[in-house]
């Protein structure tokens, strides 16, 4: 049930590397990165992070949750600004959206015409131009690159090509996709063929780790530094978060067998579950919605599999709309197919004892 995709939390060498930060460095950073909670370490790790990327910086903080209330409350300040937000997009960006002084408007679900139309709408209601003919109020178009819930992929070619179009800031958050899909696990926007204006990644899940990194140019990440709240006012990641980090971009390079391992373990997955009667949302991630619908109905299932010894949770409304429960594997590239095998026959049982109570 956990987003430890590629097995990297706890590789022998992205365990050593954290405890040895730890003996060297400290447990703690002691202050926010801009006062001396900054040190080396970080250094390696952003660079390393920029070149899987393909941007020129990137800029680490203390959770994905944090980057993306910083970057985006820091983007979107001006009560003229406008965001355009996927519906199904995650809650730390809603929260960004809460806390910047912007406009908003939400789209349907990786719906790029809906998404057009607003644009189209917002450009003949906006302010004056500028003397390029450009408006002077930034648009940024926000999606999550894979989305947490549903395991599918946001629409990301035709994305950029409307932001270029309204020139607008396309801001991906690919913190389920770094790490599991495109070249060298560099993401949703590489597999896409495109690069986003803004990347927003996390520590995390993949990574196995702790902490959330902005991607981008470095004219983008020197404005971050200097007006990202959450990362100005924050102490930094310990030592040992952000070496275990770095450790696990060496594994990652090292080891891409757990990349092709995860997702052909996935496909098939997919395959046994809906052979077993389960209706799973369709995609191309190692999360797999098992669709339930009802709440209680999802509760009990997930109760059944616990005392099977297999923790697949429930996820019911505010997580996702209300007659949309669900049971939400994941799954990792340590993970067997006998244990994947065991886990759906609990699964099966589960049902057969939920649907004959």
């Amino acid at each position: 049930s956990g987003n430890d995709y590629l097995g990297l939390s706890r590789h022998p060498r992205v365990l050593a590397a954290s405890k040895e930060a730890t003996d060297r460095f400290g447990a703690s950073a002691t202050a926010s990165r801009l006062i001396n909670g900054n040190h080396r370490l970080y250094n390696q790790l952003e660079e390393e992070l920029a070149d899987l990327k393909g941007t020129e910086a990137a800029l680490v903080f203390s959770s994905g949750y944090a980057t993306n209330v910083g970057t985006i409350v820091a983007l979107a300040s001006s009560r003229n600004d406008r965001i355009f937000m996927d519906r199904l997009n995650h809650a730390s960006l809603y929260d960004a959206v809460a806390q910047s002084r912007a406009g908003f408007r939400r789209y349907g679900h990786a719906n790029s015409a809906a998404l057009e139309h607003l644009l189209r709408a917002s450009q003949q209601t906006g302010r004056a131009t500028k003397a390029d003919g450009s408006r002077a109020d930034r648009k940024l178009i926000v999606t999550d690159g894979v989305f947490s819930m549903d395991g599918d992929i946001a629409p990301l070619q035709e994305l950029r090509r409307i932001a270029d179009e309204h020139q607008a800031i396309l801001v991906v958050d690919d913190a389920h996709g770094t790490g599991v899909l495109g070249p060298n696990g560099a993401g949703s926007c590489a597999a896409a063929g495109i690069q986003p204006d803004v990347e927003i990644g996390t520590l995390s899940k993949a990574l196995g780790s702790l902490g959330g990194f902005v991607a981008g140019d470095r004219t983008l990440i020197e404005y971050l530094t200097n007006r990202a709240r959450p990362l100005i006012f924050s102490t930094g990641l310990p030592p040992a978060c952000v070496a275990a980090a770095h450790a696990a971009l060496r594994v990652m390079a090292d080891e891409p067998w757990r990349q092709t391992r995860l997702s052909d373990l996935s496909a098939w997955t997919r395959a046994r579950l809906e052979e077993a009667g389960f209706e799973v949302l369709p995609g191309e991630t190692p999360i797999l919605p098992i669709m339930v619908g009802d709440e209680r109905r999802a509760t009990a299932l997930a109760a059944g599999c616990l005392e099977g010894g297999v923790f697949i949770p429930a996820i019911r409304t505010p997580s996702v709309p209300r007659g949309q429960a669900r049971l939400r594997m994941t799954l990792s590239a340590e993970h067997s197919a006998k244990q994947v095998t065991y886990a759906i026959e609990v699964l099966v049982e589960a049902k057969r004892k939920a649907t004959s109570a």
